[in-house]
């Protein structure tokens, strides 16, 4: 066999371990190439989901609904609460919170339903593959807003 220097030993190793760190750099930019330019292919759809849930025709039926059974659980417990303790104040205005937040999830779902689907028909028009709120977008992304509002419109 050959038999090598220590230098040409220490150039040889040297040598190695750059070809190996520059193949895996050249690996990781290859990678991030590749996720840069998905992004950037607009396969990523953003939209103000609050301002589509307040654009909803139903959303003012909805608020009407909400003060009224406000205004009755107010009156209910203003009544019953009367003889109570402090304790059973306590626990009787905790249940009927409980049983606001119940009627509000009752009123808002239908309304949530018909948005989600109506993002979902935007986005499979547009040919989007994910849509994420635009309060967590910084940069990019195609804004669908204004389609889905119209898109709720015509139901």
């Amino acid at each position: 066999m050959m038999k090598l220097e220590k230098k040409q030993v220490r150039f040889v190793s040297i040598l190695i371990a750059v070809i190996f760190i520059g193949s895996v750099v050249a690996l990781a930019l290859t990678q991030t190439g590749n996720i840069a330019s998905a992004a950037s292919s607009s396969s990523v759809g953003t939209i103000d989901y609050q301002q589509v849930m307040a654009a909803h025709p139903d959303v003012q039926n909805l608020q009407g609904q909400m003060e009224t059974a406000v205004a009755d659980v107010k009156k209910e417990f203003d009544e019953k609460s009367a003889g109570m303790n402090d304790q059973e104040k306590a626990d009787y205005y905790r249940q009927c919170q409980e049983r606001l937040a119940q009627k509000q999830q009752e009123l808002l779902d239908p309304i949530r339903n018909a948005v989600d689907a109506a993002i979902k028909k935007v986005a499979d028009k547009k040919g989007l593959a994910v849509v994420i709120d635009k309060m967590a977008v910084i940069y990019g992304g195609q804004d669908i807003t204004a389609d889905v509002i119209s898109e709720l419109g015509k139901k």
